[in-house]
């Protein structure tokens, strides 16, 4: 079996960097790489994980990841037919160790704060949809144009964080490919009964050794990563499925226990399960 690096290395195109992801999922692996990423995903919904914490992907939402940032996309392919992203990749020093210091550009610093934990705008994305559809065909100046266009906009906007604190921890590659097991593995049976013995058994590591290690990289206990992943999990069919059962919901994410699904839903939404759907 081929190992995929954790560090994706990005190719020597430039310091500015256009990508196209087109198919049936996103790149689904934990990974991180020096490059801010900037997306716009055209089509496409699910799971992304960015450093400690769960969020959900779908269309017409800008997205960005600051530099060394581990994150992964987990497309719901039961329910996406297509995804489609237009990503910028570069970095703080890609135009000069100072450029992105000059007064004249001073509006952008919020961008460059905002990267650190990762942000997703909340404002209205036409404006900047159009920017991202015009890169296809823009040549190398104008596509750096029209990022200094993308990123002052994105300085600006509404925004809500994807971590919850500025990530500074960076994966060894050991590290990376042992952090990427679980992630994948609790992504992929976050709906059944996952024991501490069967993920540190994944991790490779003795039950307690895991636990000291998994909350010194990621602040939380693997069990609250888990529950808020069911949780997200369970907004998503909240809001998709409006006639289904919440007790048929809990279940179907991996919870057993009514009572505790409410309890935990309420500690990560301030909610309940009820009123979360009747919001939407």
């Amino acid at each position: 079996m081929k190992v995929l690096p954790f560090k994706i290395p990005k190719p020597d195109f430039g310091n500015l960097l256009y990508q196209v992801d087109k198919g049936t999922a996103f790149y689904d692996k934990l990974h991180q790489h020096e490059e801010i990423q900037v997306s716009f995903i055209l089509e496409g919904e699910g799971t992304l994980v960015v450093g400690d914490t769960v969020n959900y992907f779908n269309k017409n939402t800008l997205i960005v990841i600051g530099s060394n940032l581990p994150h992964v996309f987990k497309t719901d392919v039961g329910i996406t037919r297509n995804v489609h992203m237009l990503t910028l990749f570069f970095t703080a020093s890609s135009f000069g160790s100072k450029f992105f210091d000059l007064d004249e550009l001073k509006d952008l610093q919020a961008f460059f704060r905002r990267a650190k934990r990762g942000f997703q705008i909340s404002s209205k994305p036409d404006p900047v949809k159009k920017l991202f559809l015009e890169l296809e065909r823009a040549s190398k100046f104008n596509r750096f144009l029209i990022l200094l266009q993308i990123l002052k906009l994105s300085a600006k906007a509404p925004y809500v964080a994807l971590s919850d604190y500025s990530y500074d921890k960076k994966y060894s590659d050991v590290e990376g490919h042992r952090m990427r097991n679980v992630f994948e593995y609790t992504m992929n049976h976050y709906d059944r009964d996952i024991h501490l013995d069967t993920i540190s058994n994944v991790a490779n590591m003795t039950k307690n050794a895991f636990c000291k290690y998994f909350k010194k990289r990621t602040n939380k206990t693997y069990v609250q990563f888990l529950n808020e992943l069911r949780i997200s999990k369970a907004c998503q069919q909240l809001i998709a499925e409006k006639d289904k059962a919440i007790a048929d919901i809990a279940q179907e994410v991996g919870f057993n226990n009514l009572s505790n699904f409410n309890r935990q839903f309420k500690a990560f939404k301030q909610c309940r399960p009820s009123a979360y759907r009747n919001s939407i």
